[in-house]
C-alpha cells in the first residue's frame, strides 16, 4: 500500500483542512494512468486526495481515466476511514521518485462558440405571428388556467435553441396611453417546434389573477390573460428570442436535472422533446434526466399524460417526482414543496451532481431556491463540503442555471 508523501504531507500543513479524499473505483489502465503515481490495476477502492481547490479539475481527471466517485471526505487522518488494504493515492509524486513523470493538471475545457441566436426581432420591429392553437393544460378539478399555446412563425427569420425565451407585446395601450411593454415567455417546444418543421413556436402561459390589496377588486395580467384569449388565426407581436443561462448542453451524454414550479416545466418540455421524442442525426440523448415538478393539485400537472408516456418509455433514462402541495403531506404534517423532494432525495441528487456531466437546471417561483439550497446543503454537509461554495464552481463550470420569478 502506498503512503502518504512527504510533499503530500507539506499540502497536508498548508491546506489544512481544505485538503479532501476521493473514494474512486473503476480507474482503467491506460498511456495517461500509467504515468500515475499508484496503481490502478489493484481491486477495491483508490483513495485520492485533493486540494479544495484542485476539486473540479481532479474530477474531469478521474471520468477521463473511467473512475467514478464513490465518495468525498476532508483529509484528517487517512487512517480513520481508509480501508486496511486500499490503495492511497496522492497528487503530487512522492519525492523519492522525482523522475516518474507527473500527469499536468486538467484543463478546463475550451467551451466551444455556440451560434446561438438573439434578439432576431425588437420591440420596434417585431415579428407578427399568428396563433395556431390554443388548448387548457389544467384537468378538471384543478386551480386556474394554464394554456398551450403555438405560433405560426411562417415567413419569420426567427429560430431559437431550448431554454430560450420570446417576447410578446400584447395589443392595446397602458393607463398612459402608451403601446404595452413587452412580457418575456419560456419557449416550451425544441428548435423544430411542436410540428417539427422548423416554422412554429409555442409557450405555455398561465393567466394572472390576483386582487388588488386596497381595493380587494380582482386583477388580470395583461399579457397572460391577452394570450390566453388568444384564437386560432389572430395576428401577434413576437420578439427575441432572448437568454443564454438556460441552454440545454449539446453533449448528449450530459445528464440533466430539473426542477420545476407550475409553468417553469415550459423550458423542460422543450429539452425532454428534443431528448427523446424528436429524432436527430446530429443528436442522440445518451444520459439520464431527473424531473422534480412542484404543483399545488394533480389536475395541475402539466403536459402529464406526455411526460407520463416519456417516462414509461424510456424508464432507464427519464424519470419524474412529483410534489403536491395541497395533496401531500411530510411526516410532520407539513404541504409536500418541491423543496421538499429535494431534500428527500438529497443524497442521490448531490451524487448526480458530483458527475461533471451533470447539469442543473431550476426554473419557476423564486421561492424554491431557498429550500432547495437547504437540502442540498445537508448532503454536501456529510462530506465535509459547504453547499454554497461547491455551487459557485458548479456555476462559474456553467452546470448550476436558475430562471426564477
Amino acid at each position: 500500500m502506498n503512503t502518504l508523501s512527504t510533499a503530500a504531507s507539506a499540502n497536508n500543513t498548508e491546506f489544512g483542512g481544505r485538503m479532501f479524499v476521493y473514494e474512486v473505483v473503476g480507474l482503467r489502465q491506460n498511456q495517461a494512468s500509467d504515468r500515475a503515481n499508484y496503481s490502478i490495476r489493484k481491486s477495491g477502492s483508490v483513495f485520492i486526495t485533493v486540494a479544495y481547490n484542485r476539486m473540479n479539475e481532479e474530477m474531469r481527471r478521474i471520468a477521463r481515466l473511467g473512475g467514478k466517485i464513490l465518495s468525498i471526505k476532508p483529509l484528517v487522518s487517512p487512517a480513520e476511514f481508509i480501508p486496511q488494504g486500499s490503495v492511497l493515492a496522492t497528487e503530487t509524486a512522492p519525492a523519492s521518485s522525482p523522475e516518474v513523470p507527473q500527469e499536468a493538471p486538467a484543463k478546463a475545457p475550451k467551451k466551444e462558440k455556440r451560434d446561438v441566436p438573439v434578439n432576431t426581432y425588437r420591440p420596434n420591429k417585431p415579428f407578427v405571428g399568428k396563433c395556431l392553437s390554443n388548448e387548457e393544460l389544467v384537468r378538471e378539478g384543478g386551480e386556474g388556467t394554464v394554456r398551450h399555446l403555438t405560433f405560426d412563425l411562417e415567413g419569420s427569420d426567427l429560430h431559437y435553441l431550448e431554454g430560450q425565451s420570446i417576447g410578446i407585446i400584447p395589443d392595446g395601450e397602458d393607463k398612459n396611453g402608451k403601446p404595452h411593454k413587452l412580457r418575456l415567455y419560456s419557449i416550451a417546444s425544441t428548435r423544430h417546434g411542436d410540428r417539427g418543421d422548423d416554422k412554429t413556436v409555442s409557450l405555455c402561459v398561465r393567466q394572472l389573477e390576483y386582487k388588488d390589496p386596497k381595493t380587494g377588486e380582482k386583477i388580470q395580467g395583461v399579457c397572460s390573460t391577452f394570450l390566453c384569449n388568444l384564437k386560432p388565426g389572430d395576428d401577434l407581436k413576437i420578439t427575441g428570442p432572448v437568454g443564454k443561462e438556460m441552454l440545454l448542453p449539446e453533449d448528449p451524454e450530459s445528464n440533466v436535472i430539473m426542477m420545476a414550479t407550475g409553468t417553469g416545466i415550459a423550458p423542460f418540455r422543450a429539452y425532454l422533446w428534443r431528448m427523446f421524442k424528436e429524432t436527430h442525426e446530429d443528436y442522440k440523448f445518451k444520459g439520464k434526466a431527473w424531473l422534480f415538478f412542484g404543483v399545488a393539485y394533480t389536475p395541475n400537472i402539466l403536459y402529464k399524460e406526455e411526460l407520463e408516456a416519456l417516462q414509461a418509455e424510456f424508464p432507464d433514462q427519464f424519470r419524474i417526482t412529483y410534489a403536491i402541495s395541497r395533496e401531500q403531506k411530510n411526516a410532520d404534517g407539513s404541504k409536500v414543496y418541491i423543496q421538499s423532494r429535494i431534500a428527500e432525495h438529497a443524497d442521490e441528487v448531490w451524487e448526480w451532481i458530483q458527475d461533471e456531466k451533470t447539469h442543473t437546471y431550476i426554473c419557476g417561483l423564486k421561492g424554491m431556491e431557498g429550500g432547495i439550497d437547504e437540502g442540498l446543503s445537508g448532503a454536501a454537509g456529510k462530506f465535509g463540503i459547504t453547499w454554497s461554495d461547491y455551487q459557485k464552481q458548479l456555476k462559474k463550470a456553467d452546470r448550476w442555471h436558475v430562471e426564477t420569478y
